[in-house]
Parts: C-alpha cells; structure tokens; sequence
C-alpha cells in the first residue's frame, strides 16, 4: 500500500477516539511546522552568513530533511499536538523552547555522526531562537483567529444571547483579571471595560480594555447601553457589595457575583461560574471564618449519624461533617425523596474520600432502630437535626408535632446514652425562648431533656457529652420566608407580610451548620449555645430588598405604577413580632467570638418524667388541649395568648 492510500484510509477510518476532523487539522498543523522548521532552518543560516546562503546550504542541504523529521517526531512523541489551539495559554506555549532545544541538539549529533559539511557553529544557536519563536509565534496568532472567528461565528447566527448584552466588570484586582481572561471570549458577554474603586487605576488599560471611576457609570451606561455588571470582588466588605447591587439594580442593571475566593480555591467553584447575587449576600454580616480545630475536634474520624439529614439544616449539617473526613457518616430521614436527594449529592464525594456514607429511612422516635443503627455503624456522634418547625402547621396538628419533637428527642437521647456515644447535640431554635406557639414550646422541652440527660450523665461519670445549639432564621430553609417571598414574586405578587413591624435574625445556612459544629466541639456537658445572629431584620425591608434584586419595583401610596404590592395580613396564631435568643441575661462568651453560653434552668429529672408520662398519655388520646396544658406546667413561661388578628389594607 502506497503512502498516499494509508493516509486516505487513516482519514476515512481513524484510529479509535479521534475522529477524521481532529485528525484532518493535526496534519495541517503537521505540515505547518514542517514549513516552519524549513524556515527556520533557512533563517539561521541567512543570519549567520549575511544573506549569502547558498553554497553553504547546498553542502548541508542533506540536514534539512532530517530536522524536519526530528523535528515533527520530537512535537508529535512529546503531547504537543493534543492540546487546543485556541485555548493555548502561557504554560503550554512555555513548553516549546525545550522541544526546540531537543531538536536542535539531535539535529547537531546528526550532523557530527555523519561527518559531513558542518553548519557554522552559532547556526545552532540561531535554529533553537528561530524555531522556538516562530512556533510559539505562529500558536498565539492561530488562537487568535480561532477565537475571533469563533466569536464572528457566533455573532453571526445569532448564537450567545451575551452578544447584545453590554457587560462591565466591577473590580480590576487579580479577581476581575481571572474573569476577565476566562470571559473574554465567552459569547454570553460582551465586555467592554471595567470600574474599579481604586484611583491608582483609573485611567489605564486591561488588554485593550479602560478601567473607569465608578462615577462615570450613568456616562457609560448612556454611551456603551450597559445592561449588566459582573462583580468580581469577592472579597470587599458586605456591605460595600450590597450598596454597590442596590445602586446597580436602581439603574435598571443585572447583577451578577463571581464565586469567593474560597470556593475557587477549594474547587467547589471556577472563575466563570457567576450568578445572580442571592438576597442572602445582602443579609447579616460578614461570613465568619471557622476555627478549623473547633470544627476537627466534633466529627473529624468519628463515625457521625444526622438525624433529619435531608432538611435545610440537617443537609447543610451532612455536607458540613464531610468536609471534615468522618470515618462514617450516617443520613437518616423518613422522607424518601429527601434522603435521596442528599445522598445522590454527597455519595461522590464520600467515595474518592473513602468516607463510609449510609443512607437509612427510619424514624427517630424508634428507639429500638436507633439503637441497632448506633451498634451497627459505631456511632459516635449524633446531631439530632430532625423536627417539625413550622409554626402554623404545628399549631393546627399539636399532637403530632409534640410527638414528634418531644419524644423524637427523648428516644435519640436515650439511644445515644445506652449506646455510650461521645456526643450529642440538639439542634434548638430562638422560638423556645419564652414561647407563644407550640413548636417553640416543644423544643424548649427537648432543651429541658438535654439538659436533664447531661445532669444525669455528670453523676453517674461516663456518657455522651450532651449539648444544644439555639440560632434564629436560616435563609432558604423549608420554613424561612424567603422562599415563599420568591415564589410570590415570580407569580406577580402580591408578597405577604404579616405585620409592619415584624422583624426575624437571618443567617446562611453553611454558617449555621459550621457554627452548630464548632459549639458541638467545644461543648463540656449541658451548655446551651447561642449563636450570634447579627442585627435583627424587618420583614417588610427584607421584601422590598427581593422585589428591587428581581428587577421589579415595589407598588405602594408612593409608586402606583409599582410592578409587585406589599400586602399584610395580620400576626398568624403563635406568632412574635421579635424573636429572641436568651431566658436571661447572664449569658456567657465562650472560645468563639460567635458563640455565646445561656445560662438556663433546669427541671428536675423526676418532676420533668412524671409531666412527660401524663403528656404521652394526652397525646396517645389525640387530646390537643389536655397537651397543651400539660406543656404550660414544663415551660412555665410558655404564653398561648392568641395573636392580635389585626388586619392592614
């Protein structure tokens, strides 16, 4: 078979992963290196001989065809045709100078062994300088044209709805020059420069593009038709970020965020993945940087069991606990389709950690199954995660969300102290801070439990180190109003708030569940954690803040034109207008600086068993009110005093 019919059958039948158009432009670029090692093989003999090259390149004309050949085998054995032209960067254009030098001294040991007319000695040299820069030369000029080609192309069909989408980057530092490198030619944007609140930059250039002073926006927006900004300053102050997205979204412009700087680092995220900025980067303080031995001394190496593992705090809690490389970890959870979720998203990663993951549907107030599990998988910490938290719903089914709370608790804290595991801890909420519904009332009693099991365990001298951990609101959890806000808003509104007034503590949920596990690491034995919530929001604000980061503007007395109405409809039953964190004021600062220690009474364990006997009886009878009684004689400061059902146009 002649040469030319192998290379047509190469074409037409390519080997096993490379099809005939990757193949077809490998040999272009074959035969375009082969040209470019002729020249400069040519060239470094017109250098060194002033132009008059032709006697001597007659005498050593036999080496040409032999750089060629070394030279295209040294490119094809070393890698350097599997790369993508269009995306040659820096480091692999670096590799090139190497390869020349290879060729060039192989040309050179030829050339000796052969001991035929020799090249002038500096023509080595000239070869390896011509070679490397014509090469590297000729890769930056055909990604060039690559990426404006594909970008032409792209405007050209109509592909990439950024094309018509005038787009600034806000922050010119090492974070806004990454986005800027990855997006500059992405056919969803179109970037046409940068601000930056830095005046040492105003002024200059970024690859052809201006950094300008924030106060030529208008100007800009004006001139350019700006229509988004991308924020590329992940680590400003909050609340340098949220004036700059409300000043942002009052000019009619899409925001959007790039990752932090510590989800880049850690991989979760890369430069390019921006997003719409979350109403919970503009709520509270700034993230807190957990204390890594606080975190390790919990759960790292330990064989972990989360109950309520598929809710907003439970999940946050799983994902949490892995990242800190537990010897086992399992999610229980008596919704299938939750449990499911979590593990579908935490068994990859489990696995190339070598974590063991187990997923059990099971209910906690199974003692005997609680029990088995910790035996089975040599539990050693239990976060107990699982209850029913919403208050309205609570209030209308009062038997089961007692039976749930309440005994739910007492049969995983009776499980964890027979098993003899390290630690317990109970996840609370600030609504079990003087009461008004029942929800709030139940899990004061679950902190009476764990305060009456610590007791316990201190006297008898061994058992699990038990604690409970109280925070307020988590942004996007099942119960928060964030989610029902949003759902409002993309149904046209009306969004409804209960009452002008009312005001809830909001923190993150990844900062809840690292906090939640820093207390559980610290913990000595009955402590009741408090977390610092920040500064206390109004609900009416947090929903104005949501319709103007949608893009809509609030329809009010003041606005009539307004695209979504504020409506209220009165406190529901059980409702506060302030929640709160503490009984009482002697609370306590501990190894946290957002961690705090309440100091809270405690019932007697023989009084706290007799009211919970008569309690599992009212409730085995369905008997509500008998329930509720028996729960105004554990929490004494517990108030079911009806909402004022007040009513706002």
């Amino acid at each position: 078979m002649t040469k030319l019919s192998r290379l047509n059958s190469l074409l037409s039948n390519p080997p096993i992963g490379l099809d005939a158009s990757v193949l077809s432009r490998r040999l272009c670029l074959l035969w375009f290196d082969a040209g470019l090692i002729a020249v400069s093989f040519w060239g470094a003999l017109a250098l060194r001989l002033n132009g008059e090259v032709g006697p001597q390149l007659a005498n050593t004309s036999y080496l040409l065809p032999v750089a060629i050949a070394i030279g295209l085998f040294m490119f094809l054995g070393s890698g350097w045709y599997r790369g993508l032209t269009r995306y040659s960067g820096s480091l692999s254009l670096y590799g090139l100078p190497p390869r020349a030098a290879v060729v060039a001294l192989a040309l050179l040991l030829v050339s000796t062994l052969h001991g035929g007319p020799q090249p002038p000695r500096s023509f080595w040299l000239l070869f390896w300088l011509l070679l490397s820069a014509l090469v590297m030369g000729s890769r930056i000029v055909l990604r060039d044209l690559l990426r404006f080609g594909l970008q032409w192309s792209g405007q050209g069909q109509g592909q990439g709805q950024g094309q018509g989408s005038k787009t600034l980057i806000y922050g010119a530092g090492e974070a806004g020059l990454r986005l800027l490198e990855s997006l500059r030619f992405d056919l969803r944007f179109s970037i046409v420069g940068l601000l930056d609140d830095d005046p040492t930059l105003w002024g200059r250039q970024v690859q052809g593009l201006a950094i300008h002073r924030p106060d030529q926006l208008d100007g800009l927006i004006t001139k350019q038709h700006i229509r988004q900004v991308l924020l590329a300053m992940p680590s400003t102050p909050l609340s340098r970020r949220s004036q700059l997205v409300r000043q942002f979204k009052a000019m009619g412009l899409e925001v959007m965020a790039m990752p932090s700087l510590a989800q880049i680092a850690s991989g979760e995220s890369s430069v390019s993945e921006l997003r719409p900025v979350a109403i919970e980067e503009l709520l509270g303080r700034e993230p807190s940087e957990p204390i890594p031995e606080l975190l390790q001394a919990a759960v790292q190496g330990e064989a972990v069991l989360v109950t309520g593992a598929g809710g907003s705090i439970g999940s946050a809690l799983c994902r949490r606990v892995l990242s800190q490389r537990p010897k086992v970890l399992v999610l229980l959870e008596r919704n299938e389709f939750a449990l499911y979720a979590i593990h579908q998203e935490l068994h990859g990663k489990a696995w190339a950690e070598g974590i063991e993951l187990v997923p059990v549907l099971a209910d906690v107030a199974d003692r005997p199954r609680m029990e088995m599990l910790l035996r089975r998988h040599g539990i050693t910490v239990l976060l107990h995660a699982a209850a029913y938290k919403h208050v309205p719903l609570v209030e209308a089914n009062v038997c089961a969300g007692l039976a749930n709370n309440i005994f739910g608790t007492r049969s995983a804290l009776d499980a964890a102290i027979a098993c003899g595991l390290k630690r317990f801890t109970l996840i609370s909420t600030d609504k079990a801070v003087r009461p008004t519904n029942v929800m709030g009332a139940s899990k004061r009693v679950c902190e009476l439990l764990v305060q009456d099991a610590a007791a316990r365990v201190a006297e008898q001298g061994s058992g699990p180190i038990c604690s409970m951990v109280r925070f307020g609101n988590v942004l996007g959890s099942s119960g928060s109003v964030v989610p029902l806000f949003r759902e409002q808003i993309a149904s046209g509104g009306p969004i409804t708030v209960t009452h002008p007034e009312i005001t809830r503590y909001f923190m993150t949920i990844p900062e809840a569940a690292q906090l939640v596990l820093q207390a559980t690491g610290m913990a000595q034995g009955g402590e009741v954690f408090v977390l610092d919530m920040g500064e206390p929001v109004k609900l009416v604000d947090l929903a104005r803040q949501m319709v103007e980061l949608s893009g809509c503007t609030v329809r009010d007395s003041q606005k009539l034109d307004g695209d979504i109405a504020i409506t209220f409809t009165g406190l529901r039953p059980g409702e506060k207008l302030y929640e709160e964190l503490l009984l009482s004021d002697s609370d306590q600062s501990t190894g946290h600086p957002l961690i705090r220690q309440a100091q809270e009474k405690r019932l007697p364990s023989s009084i706290l068993t007799d009211h919970l006997l008569k309690l599992s009886q009212d409730l085995s009878l369905f008997d509500a009110q008998e329930a509720i009684s028996c729960l105004l004689e554990i929490v004494p400061e517990f108030s079911t005093k009806p909402a004022k059902a007040t009513q706002y146009p």
